[in-house]
């Protein structure tokens, strides 16, 4: 039986690149005529007429579906609603800035058929990224690696293509912080790779800012992990125990020279580095009790204003 594969595409002020995405894949695929396929293209309240462009190609093609949400949720929020309105046997997550090889589709499925749940694809050099871009990938992937505890060799990206039922496992997942990386990595350990050669971006640049960087980043840590507590707690047990080495020395001191005065400068640095680990744990612990209650809130990951279906030709 022919399988069917879904393309989730997550969308952000797009407009310029998304045909082009599309068409690429879309002739792709009908060259080799060995898919039914699918696009389901999820406007994450994009403010340039994305939207727009989505509802012009579903004109054009009934096997593609359009999905806008009402309010920003972030690329990962995105492909968790294209994943839910996804039908294939094999599901692919795929940017919309067009540096995605089409033709590392092609090897990715070949990979998947060596008997991999999933396979991401990772690439082997970026294009166009400052050093600070750079350190800070480096930085996330490491920390990511620990935390979420990655096997060794394994790369997880949102450039994916998955089975069936591992798409139908992440779905299960409610919460409003959905971080993709996790997902993969709690559903199966059977996770291949591709080496790919990124492409040059069509127009425009990325919309990931510091900000949704750091929120993304702080998004896997606190929803599948608990080792940053771990970490509070042995900074914790280091600072007090520094705190009480001070005091036995000040104390020493005392006793072997009376005239011996502690220093005001030493009191403050210490009261400072201790007060400050204090409130940043603080702030970790906060940060993970306010995730629980808006969870427990039942805020959503994404709300839906419309879903555009394609209305011109027929599917294979």
């Amino acid at each position: 039986m022919e399988k069917k594969l879904s393309f989730v595409i997550p969308c952000y002020n797009s407009a310029t690149t998304l045909e082009a995405v599309v068409t690429g894949i879309t002739q792709s695929f009908d060259e080799r005529g060995e898919y039914d396929y699918e696009f389901v293209l999820v406007n994450d309240a994009s403010t340039d007429g994305t939207f727009e462009v989505i509802q012009k190609l579903c004109e054009t093609d009934a096997r593609i579906t359009g999905i806008d949400f009402a309010k920003n949720r972030g690329q990962h929020a995105a492909i968790m609603a294209g994943l839910a309105h996804s039908t294939g046997d094999l599901v692919f997550s795929i940017d919309d800035d067009g540096q995605t090889p089409t033709e590392a589709m092609h090897s990715m499925l070949e990979k998947l058929d060596k008997g991999y749940d999933v396979v991401c694809a990772y690439y082997e050099k970026r294009l166009n990224r400052t050093p600070f871009r750079r350190i800070g990938s480096k930085l996330n992937r490491t920390m990511r690696r620990w935390l979420l505890e990655i096997p060794k060799g394994v790369r997880i990206s949102v450039f994916f293509v998955a089975q069936r039922f591992v798409v139908d496992e992440m779905l299960k997942y409610k919460n409003p912080y959905p971080y993709i990386s996790g997902l993969l990595i709690r559903t199966t350990d059977r996770i291949g790779n591709v080496a790919v050669v990124q492409k040059e971006r069509i127009s425009g640049s990325s919309g990931y800012s510091f900000t949704k960087l750091f929120s993304l980043w702080l998004n896997g840590f606190t929803a599948f992990s608990v080792k940053p507590l771990r970490i509070s707690t042995f900074v914790g047990l280091v600072s007090a125990t520094i705190g009480v080495v001070v005091a036995i020395v000040l104390v020493i001191s005392r006793l072997v020279n009376p005239s011996y005065v502690a220093g005001w400068i030493s009191t403050i640095a210490l009261t400072l580095i201790i007060g400050g680990i204090t409130m940043f744990m603080l702030g970790l612990l906060g940060e993970y009790i306010g995730r629980m209650y808006i969870s427990i809130n039942e805020s959503p990951q994404y709300v839906i204003r419309k879903i555009a279906k394609g209305t011109f030709g027929k599917t294979k």
